[in-house]
């Protein structure tokens, strides 16, 4: 009799271990929950009200593949003016949240036996998406130098080789905050092309950024409109939507009648009322954005420098994001910490093992929420810390 099971690279997959931790202490009122990316505030109320509008006028029906158009025109125009160089709205794509992105684009391009490189430690879909469609994947670890996350250019160049077909690049980074420098983009990109190696960006915290400018390097500038570059992107984090479900993708003209094809024969289309809302994220959102960072700055600043301060605990400063990835000396399994830390001191923070065998002995917090919440935090893990 044949085992109703599913084929071996599916069980090969690894399971979310910021999930396992989070089941352990969902059902508790008194734990505190840094454990996913979110912010603790609900989406501002000009994209609700104009998404309950678009509902109630019986906004409810099929649209576009790849979106409606006027949603794309208004993402054109953002991403135009964000980039500074027209992205025409014949290249986008709209999806059902931005790792459906990862995973349209990986369909389209990403074959059984392929040879994908992705920079970690990384947010766990970005390696196992391509996993899922039984491509090989390899790893070049971030590294740490003088209190940063850095990447060394060298080592991801000796990984591009030219039997690679995609690398996955995720900057600023989640959960280290790294942010690749503007002067690396160029080099990257060459390697690239001189390989014919696809460039797939998952670009969720773009406009998180902990420094001047409108947005974290890109490469859409550097690119022309129709080489292997794809950016996948979210409206979950700069404008709090994450419960929506709404991404997006940047794509060369030669993959937007196929890609039409791929989200067909996956989610059909976006619902319809929530675009509505996306157009009124991307065309009246600036002012929040610019709140948010600024209330992400001041959360880092407090979070970092309190970690900062406690005996054996090592936090390199992030570049972008909304979280701090820490260590404490001397541990060596993140899923126990993380338990341990939820039973008896009603913390609840992510498992750095989650994002990869480099993450192990780290965890992470999320620190998008309001000050006293994250105050009261460090107060327990300060405790937790002293007890142990």
């Amino acid at each position: 009799m044949f085992s109703p099971t599913a084929r071996p690279d599916v069980l090969a997959l690894r399971t979310s271990q910021i999930r396992e931790v989070a089941n352990l202490g969902m059902a508790r009122k008194d734990v505190l929950k840094f454990w996913v990316g979110e912010s603790d505030q609900p989406t501002p109320a000009f994209i609700r009200e104009a998404t309950a509008k678009a509902l109630m006028d019986g906004e409810t029906y099929y649209t576009h593949n790849l979106g409606r158009a006027d949603l794309r025109e208004a993402l054109s125009a953002y991403l135009t003016n964000l980039h500074g160089q027209p992205i025409d709205f014949g290249r986008l794509g709209i999806t059902s949240a931005g790792v459906n992105a990862l995973m349209l684009v990986s369909q389209a391009v990403v074959a059984p036996g392929d040879r994908v490189v992705v920079t970690t430690p990384a947010w766990p879909n970005i390696v196992e998406i391509p996993r899922i469609l039984s491509a090989r994947m390899e790893t070049v670890a971030l590294e740490r130098a003088q209190g940063r996350w850095r990447l060394d250019l060298d080592k991801l160049m000796a990984a591009l080789t030219p039997d690679t077909k995609a690398l996955f690049l995720n900057s600023p980074n989640n959960p280290t905050g790294w942010t690749l420098p503007a002067e690396d983009r160029a080099a990257i990109l060459e390697r690239c092309r001189k390989y014919g190696i696809w460039l797939i960006t998952d670009d969720p915290y773009e406009r998180l950024i902990f420094g001047p400018g409108k947005s974290a390097p890109s490469f859409l500038p550097l690119a022309g409109d129709d080489e292997r570059v794809v950016s996948t992107n979210t409206f979950s984090k700069a404008w709090r939507m994450t419960g929506w479900r709404m991404g997006w993708m940047v794509l060369p003209k030669s993959l937007v009648n196929s890609m039409g094809v791929v989200i067909e024969y996956n989610t059909s289309c976006v619902p319809d009322f929530i675009q509505s809302g996306a157009i009124a994220a991307l065309t009246q959102g600036e002012p929040h954005i610019a709140e948010l960072r600024a209330e992400l700055a001041t959360a880092k600043d407090q979070v970092i420098g309190a970690l900062r301060a406690l005996p054996g605990v090592e936090a390199p400063e992030p570049e972008g994001g909304m979280y701090a990835f820490f260590r404490i000396e001397g541990v060596t399994d993140s899923v126990a910490l993380a338990k341990d830390m939820i039973e008896k001191s009603a913390l609840g923070l992510a498992p750095g093992s989650a994002f990869g065998p480099e993450g192990q002995g780290w965890l992470r917090w999320c620190f998008a929420n309001r000050p006293e919440t994250n105050a009261k935090g460090l107060e327990r893990l300060a405790e937790y810390l002293g007890k142990r």
